[in-house]
């Protein structure tokens, strides 16, 4: 078989020399006629287009040729039959890198001219790093054991050792690639082929040391061995390659070229005709895009292109896999319809991706996540990084010496001429690189800075680097495409914002402890207030501006960028953030997009919270979250009412101040009544008959399926049987974790969806809520299951479900308060009541504001003889106790109930809201400390 292969490729070669020499001839005349007049040939076309496009170490040159560019051939000729094969000492090594530059932490080093560069495999390095390899594994063949499935799995790395020394003996590129081949194929083969088996581990992490070495600067660097490993595992046959496990564990190990992959793989599934390609993609995006959406193994645009394919799938009228419809499904409940208007649902015509002038609507976001995959890349053409430099450089100058932003407009003109000649402008890829170089000149000036000055000194450096690289964005946007046409300029802003983001996900990962986030925010908060200027080109552009920047803001939220939080809230809390994003859009179709931004701080937040693990820098940031929420509930109090759901299923229980804030927001056009009216009864109040709104299904909140029909089927029939005996398993986490056994997330939208549908059902009888008509039936059933049955923790989850309702006058606080004091009044033990009080207390005791339902409800309770709440004996266990409820009623009622034994005064005053913030500076929050500090009490 070999030997026909061979002679195969040698016929091949031999019909190939005599066609090629044919298509050739014409340029051979060019050559020869040249030599004949004493003159070297040299064609300026291919000159261009090589210096434009091929690296510097294997471009032909007016001078001709040197022996390292030969050595590419001669070393591919040595495993091609029909070449002449060179001796092992007169091979030399091709560079496996794209040109002579080297990466040092991440930063692009150019090597002067007098330096040269020895090859990967000329040098001392690579042979240890492969001497290495063969001790490494040599050990792991003694760690497996002698069973006959350890034997095949040793011969896999018996075969990886052998394929170690013939690279460490050849010491050239094509040994190397080999090998890297084989450590890609057995992995997959492996994977495959022995999944579940406990010796599969060591045979894995054996594959991926020796592709982790590979990687080693020293060797061939991480740019060319991820291509590498992408290109094989691309050619590698289909039932290897869609094999999830094995794909994860590469991209995991970051081993993989996500934009060269992603890119495959969104062609590979053929429009949905692809199902082997189909069944694999649909399990692997949501591992990365849902289940495990905040992963540092990727980021969110990295399966951007692969998404955007299954979703366009899911809407054809055809049969779709198992598991499509609910991913899609899944993507536009976590990411997508946050994220974006509600009208923008509906999946846009296709693009082609990179194209700033394109006239096509592009999908939301396509340039930001291609531009955050571009910003990896660092195969520039030769000179581009030396030309980027001197023309922003060139550009900071004339910013500087306009005299102020606006004159910067003049000397861009001439300025944009710079640009053409040189290059830059000619393609969307050489833009796209000149915004990379440039965004990393000006990161890489704050970490030369600090070694060398202060601070102070750094700051304004970058804030001139800065701000004239913002400006230069911004007047290219400006000044791009027809005036009819805004795509360009969106598409152009997204680029920019993706290489900025991706560029910061990098140096966070890079920089760790030492990483400054100085430069990116200054980028971010003088381009939004560029774009969002009194200018009539960005006025018709603001709207799709804003989805960029939310969208950006969402991607490096701090959860995925711990150390830029400080700044990311700075951007989310300034004041002209805020405006755009919850006034001046029209028809509130954005504030679902900053309901998203505040649940990515609460998520980073609730760890800290609900252990209450309050370090000094956690606390300044609570602080200032605590802050734009004041500022919110003051100016756009609807925002919180229509989406306080979100926000409640998001902090923690034990959050009693910011849980607060968000339920004492009420509409802006609502009037409260004074909470402590003598003898005030809901039924008097017009707005206890209309539900707020609630901008959830709460109905698909509860999973799974099975669950709600059995809730359905009991509200109805009071059947199964076993609903009640089985509702307290079904509420509980799979897994037993100390301090969360309970789904809180469930629990509430149980209690709502059950509330709701009891009140629909009163309703439609033509009744109203009251202590008679909720009582005895299906529903109150599960509540008082719920109050019993539970353990401590579960009870006290479920009654701040219940409290979580008492907002401002609605149907939903009347009926949720009448729940509340039924529970009470019917309980038979004082363990229910207790806790009740204390879930009513705890909210009650903390700084205001305070919800006007809560004060209702406690009020009632206190107040009303018929609760006999002064003669429970929690009330009475304790003299601090006794003086703490005391004090509290001494606020809510005007005369002394017999049990307390004095006359208390009524303090009929609403509770107000102390902001304690400039609106004169560039952001509402403030991180010092302040008079109203008491305000902002962490909890």
């Amino acid at each position: 078989m070999e030997l026909a292969c061979v002679f195969i490729q040698k016929t091949a070669v031999e019909k190939a020399l005599v066609e090629i020499d044919k298509r050739l001839a014409s340029e051979y005349e060019v050559r020869k006629q040249a030599k004949l007049e004493g003159r070297r040939y040299c064609d300026p076309v291919m000159l261009s287009y090589q210096i434009d496009r091929i690296p510097e170490s294997i471009r032909v040159k007016p001078t001709g040729t040197v022996h390292l560019q030969l050595g590419v051939y001669e070393d591919f000729s040595r495993n091609i039959p029909g070449f002449l094969p060179t001796s092992e000492g007169e091979a030399p090594f091709m560079n496996p890198k794209l040109n002579n530059r080297l990466e040092l932490g991440g930063q692009v080093v150019l090597p002067s001219n007098n330096i040269s560069l020895p090859p990967p495999g000329a040098n001392d390095d690579l042979l240890s790093i492969y001497e290495k390899l063969i001790g490494q594994m040599d050990n792991y063949l003694q760690d497996l054991s002698s069973s006959a499935l350890s034997n095949q799995l040793s011969n896999g790395i018996r075969l990886l050792g052998e394929l170690i020394l013939t690279a460490k003996t050849s010491r050239s590129v094509v040994g190397a690639i080999t090998l890297l081949q084989k450590g890609v194929e057995g992995l997959l083969e492996g994977l495959a082929a022995f999944p579940a088996d406990p010796e599969i581990i060591r045979f894995r992490d054996a594959h991926l040391l020796v592709l982790k070495a590979l990687q080693d600067p020293r060797a061939f660097g991480e740019n060319w061995v991820n291509r590498q490993v992408t290109k094989t595992l691309i050619e590698t046959r289909s039932d290897l390659k869609f094999n999830v496990e094995a794909v994860d564990t590469l991209i995991r190990s970051n081993l993989v070229n996500m934009l060269q992959f992603d890119a495959y793989l969104a062609n590979a599934l053929e429009k949905g005709n692809n199902i082997p390609a189909m069944n694999f993609a649909i399990p692997l995006v949501r591992m990365y895009c849902v289940d495990d959406r905040f992963s540092v193994a990727v980021n969110e645009g990295d399966f951007f292109h692969t998404a955007d394919i299954l979703c366009r799938c899911a809407t054809m009228n055809r049969q779709h896999p198992e598991g499509l419809l609910s991913l899609v499904e899944a993507l536009r409940g976590n990411t997508a319809t946050p994220l974006q208007p509600p009208t923008s649902l509906p999946l846009p015509p296709a693009e082609t991706p990179g194209s700033f002038g394109e006239r096509t609507p592009p999908t939301v976001s396509t340039h930001l996540h291609t531009g955050m995959s571009q910003s990896r890349e660092f195969d520039d053409p030769s000179g581009l990084v030396e030309k980027s430099e001197l023309l922003l450089r060139e550009w900071i100058r004339l910013y500087l010496t306009a005299g102020s932003p606006k004159d910067s407009s003049k000397p861009f003109s001439s300025f944009i001429n710079e640009l053409n000649l040189s290059g830059i402008l000619k393609s969307d890829d050489v833009i796209t690189r000149f915004f990379r170089i440039s965004v990393q000149c000006c990161v890489n000036q704050v970490y030369q800075g600090l070694q060398t000055g202060g601070f102070a000194f750094v700051r304004g450096k970058v804030y001139q680097a800065t701000d004239a690289l913002v400006r230069l964005v911004s007047l290219l946007i400006r000044h791009i495409g027809d005036e009819g046409n805004s795509a360009p300029k969106i598409n152009l802003l997204n680029k920019f914002l993706g290489i900025v983001a991706g560029l910061l996900i990098q140096d966070h990962e890079m920089q760790k402890a030492e990483f400054q986030q100085l430069p990116f925010h200054r980028m971010f908060i003088m381009l939004f207030q560029d774009m969002m200027g009194p200018d009539t080109v960005f006025e018709n552009i603001a709207m799709q501006a804003l989805i960029g920047f939310s969208n950006t803001m969402h991607i490096v939220n701090p959860v995925k960028v711990p150390g830029f939080a400080y700044a990311w809230l700075e951007i989310v809390g300034n004041r002209m953030f805020i405006a755009r994003m919850l006034a001046l859009a029209s028809d509130q179709k954005y504030w679902a997009m900053y309901c998203q931004l505040l649940l990515d701080l609460f998520k980073f937040l609730q760890p800290f919270m609900r252990n209450a693990d309050m370090a000094n820098p956690v606390q300044t940031l609570y602080r200032g979250t605590l802050r734009v929420l004041l500022v919110i509930l003051h100016d756009f109090p609807d925002f919180l009412c229509d989406y306080s759901y979100h926000f409640l299923d998001a902090i923690p229980p034990n959050c009693i101040q910011m849980r607060n804030l968000v339920l004492s927001a009420f509409p802006r056009n609502m009037r409260l009544p004074d909470p402590f009216t003598a003898n005030l009864k809901f039924e008097m109040l017009a707005d206890t008959s209309i539900a707020p709104r609630i901008l959830s299904n709460i109905g698909a909140m509860i999973t799974p399926q099975t669950f709600k029909k059995d809730i359905d089927s009991y509200l109805k029939t009071r059947a199964p049987v076993t609903f009640l005996s089985e509702l307290r398993p079904n509420l509980q986490v799979q897994f037993n974790e100390e301090g969360n056994r309970y789904n809180i997330a469930l629990i509430n939208a149980l209690v709502l969806y059950v509330g709701s549908q009891h009140i629909s059902v009163i309703r439609g009888r033509g009744q109203t809520p009251n202590l008679s008509t909720v009582a005895h039936t299906s529903h109150m059933d599960i509540f008082q299951n719920l109050a019993v049955d539970l353990d401590t923790e579960g009870r006290y989850l479920f009654l701040n479900a219940l409290a979580n309702q008492l907002r401002f006058p609605s149907s939903h606080t009347h009926y949720f308060s009448l729940i509340i004091l039924y529970l009470f009044a019917q309980s038979n033990t004082e363990v229910v009541q207790e806790q009740i009080t204390r879930v009513l207390l705890e909210r009650l005791v903390v700084n205001r504001p305070h919800p006007w339902g809560l004060l209702v409800t406690f009020i009632e309770l206190i107040k009303n003889p018929t609760y006999k709440f002064w003669s429970h004996e929690f009330v009475h266990c304790a003299p601090e106790v006794e003086k703490l409820f005391e004090s509290v009623a001494r606020s809510c009622m005007v005369t002394k109930t017999p049990a307390m034994g004095s006359q208390v005064q009524v303090q009929t005053e609403m509770t107000g809201i102390h902001l304690g913030t400039s609106t004169n500076g560039p952001s509402l929050i403030n991180f010092n400390t302040s008079s109203d500090s008491s305000v902002l009490e962490t909890d």
